[in-house]
């Protein structure tokens, strides 16, 4: 019942809804008739604006465009200004304000610039000669400090100082080889050229290779930077031959002054030709100690500030570096060029070996220092002088082998002792074995050939033999066999002992020292019995005994039985008389060596002592006074030794009493 009592309330508030619906839904046909309203006229309105919105956008564009031409031709305009305002900073010039200088510089060569690519303007070519003008003064005042900053800041290295940076450049030839003339004085020493050896410069250079060497100082590092900025500008500036002009007269100036403080000089084969060989041994030694430190150190140097200051300005760089280096080194490879095509002498091959060398050692660093095509005339200049130097050197060689084999010398030496040629021969041999190394890359040999089959061993056996064959001739000037014999056994033995204690050993082989040393014993031989032979017959039985007897050899094993008193005497007064004039005369010849003096000794006294013994032992019952076997040894000892003793004491009692 209550239900339907609320029925009329719900209807009632359904019929207001329904009405306030009506209502909304007439409120919004209205809003959007007027929104279309609105519409309409919007459009109408838009396109009434529209002419005005063109003409006011073409106001904005060309306000835009006006600007952007004001700004240009002001831009313009302070170009044709800028000679004006830099004028001032041109004319007082970079030593007051470096940096405001260049940057003047840079500002006036971009107007030039400028005013190059817009030459229809009007006034434009006045303009740009006034800034061509003014820049052109820039260049020169930037020019004049370029000059004298590099007058100021480049160092002349004291000689010093080079030696004190490469430690090892000692003079290769502090020695001096001996001469011809020289050997008499000390013919007999294996030695003679000991002192050569340590100071051959293979060593050094090879240490050299290893050390990080410090080079000298040409212009102070601080200064490097600003160089290089004014070597842009002048160069970029068009300038590069003034700049490379100004930059090689005072580097090349620089360092030829600091070669000149080191001792270089300019050489020509006349000034060589003049000189004494002990004064031309200084000069190549010099020579030697010069290229190593100017190209292990000035050049090195050299080039390393120019790369710096020229740094990516090439060609000009490479040209620079060659024209400051080409004077000096030049001069260097000229004196060695003279030295080479001098007149060749014997004693002047181990200093050619030296500069062969040095220059072979040296040119694979030249080729890097000169790498550049404006050096390609030095690199060839310095291959040129190594090849000429080898030419030489093998022509020297040659010219030694020929001296040898025609050395004429006349007057024997009266001791039969080692002659001074055996000794200059042996020691120019041995002082050839230092430089093995260096004789394959003279003769371009390959590393990998046998010692014994090596151009070094056949030159040694060519010269050994042409010395043999000359000292066979020079053996013939002795009027007495025995000396001639023991000239050739003292000469021989020289040779092989050298060769034994020496390389040579290992390229001439055992069998070549054990052929020679056979030959030594055979003049050994032939000398003991050329000399001692005829005192043995007096001591033999030979001729002493009967008509029914027979005869021994040289024992002196005879039998005394028929034999007459006076034929005994006769004997022992011949050998005493024999022994006593063999005794003065070679107690002035010499064996050199004192192991060989006493073999050959021992080997005379073992025969000649027990003939002597035994031919005293039979005859002693009828001599009435006799030399004592001590005695005849005595003497014997002092035979060979090139000290005369006069007569012997023995020989004067023996002569006074025996034959009383």
């Amino acid at each position: 019942m209550a239900a339907l009592r609320d029925v009329p309330s719900l209807l009632a508030q359904a019929e207001l809804i329904r009405e306030s619906l009506a209502k909304s839904q007439i409120i919004t046909d209205n809003m959007v008739e007027i929104l279309g309203s609105f519409d309409h006229r919007l459009s109408s309105l838009e396109t009434a604006m529209r002419p005005t919105q063109v003409r006011t956008h073409a106001f904005r564009v060309a306000h835009g465009n006006l600007d952007k031409t004001l700004k240009a031709a002001e831009a313009i305009l302070t170009q044709f200004d800028v000679s004006r305002q830099v004028e001032n900073k041109i004319i007082q010039g970079p030593r007051g304000d470096y940096n405001g200088y260049m940057a003047a510089v840079d500002e006036l060569q971009r107007n030039i610039e400028f005013l190059s690519y817009n030459r229809s303007f009007k006034s434009s070519d006045n303009a740009l000669d006034n800034a061509r003008s003014l820049f052109s003064r820039a260049m020169g005042k930037l020019e004049e400090e370029f000059r004298q900053l590099l007058i100021q800041t480049s160092k002349q290295v004291e000689p010093a100082r080079l030696l004190e940076a490469l430690p090892n450049s000692t003079k290769p030839s502090g020695g001096s080889q001996p001469e011809m003339g020289d050997l008499a004085s000390s013919n007999n020493s294996p030695a003679d050229m000991t002192n050569l050896k340590s100071s051959h410069p293979g060593s050094n250079m090879e240490g050299e290779r290893k050390l990080a060497l410090t080079l000298p100082v040409l212009i102070a590092p601080r200064m490097i930077p600003q160089l290089k900025e004014m070597a842009q500008r002048i160069v970029g500036a068009g300038h590069h031959q003034q700049c490379v002009k100004i930059y090689k007269e005072i580097r090349a100036s620089s360092l030829e002054q600091s070669l000149r403080k080191l001792g270089v000089e300019r050489l020509t084969k006349e000034d060589v030709q003049k000189m004494q060989w002990e004064v031309l041994e200084g000069k190549i030694g010099n020579w030697i100690q010069f290229m190593r430190i100017s190209i292990k150190l000035l050049f090195v140097a050299e080039r390393k500030i120019c790369d710096q200051i020229f740094q990516q300005l090439d060609p000009y760089r490479e040209r620079c570096f060659a024209e400051v280096a080409e004077s000096g080194f030049i001069v260097l490879l000229s004196s060695g060029d003279a030295i080479a095509k001098s007149k060749k002498s014997p004693e002047k091959l181990f200093v050619l070996l030296d500069m062969y060398e040095t220059m072979c050692d040296l040119l694979p660093e030249i080729e890097i220092i000169f790498s550049g095509d404006p050096s390609a005339g030095i690199r060839e200049t310095a291959s040129g002088l190594t090849k000429r130097l080898s030419q030489t050197a093998q022509e020297t060689f040659n010219d030694f082998l020929e001296a040898v084999e025609k050395d004429a010398t006349k007057t024997p030496v009266l001791d039969g002792t080692v002659h001074p040629l055996t000794s200059y021969v042996i020691n120019y041999v041995k002082f050839l074995f230092d430089y093995q190394a260096t004789v394959k890359q003279l003769f371009e040999e390959d590393e990998n050939v046998d010692k014994s089959s090596s151009q070094l061993a056949t030159a040694t056996r060519k010269i050994l033999q042409v010395l043999q064959n000359n000292l066979d001739g020079k053996s013939k000037q002795y009027k007495d066999p025995a000396l001639t014999q023991l000239f050739l056994m003292n000469n021989m033995h020289y040779i092989v002992r050298s060769v034994r204690r020496s390389e040579a050993k290992d390229l001439l082989g055992d069998d070549w020292v054990q052929r020679h040393r056979r030959i030594v014993q055979q003049h050994a031989t032939t000398y003991q019995r050329t000399a001692w032979g005829k005192a043995l017959q007096y001591l033999s039985g030979q001729g002493l005994s009967s008509s029914s007897g027979g005869s021994t050899g040289l024992t002196g094993n005879a039998d005394s039985g028929g034999m007459s008193r006076a034929v005994i005497k006769e004997r022992f007064k011949n050998f005493n008389l024999l022994f006593e004039e063999l005794h003065q005369k070679q107690t002035q010849w010499t064996i050199p060596d004192s192991e060989l003096r006493e073999a050959v000794r021992l080997a005379i006294a073992e025969v000649l002592l027990p003939a002597y013994r035994n031919f005293l032992r039979r005859y002693r019952y009828l001599l009435a006074f006799i030399l004592r076997i001590a005695d005849c040894q005595q003497c014997l000892e002092q035979v060979l030794n090139g000290t005369p003793y006069g007569t012997c004491t023995s020989f004067y009692i023996c002569f006074s009493f025996c034959f009383v």
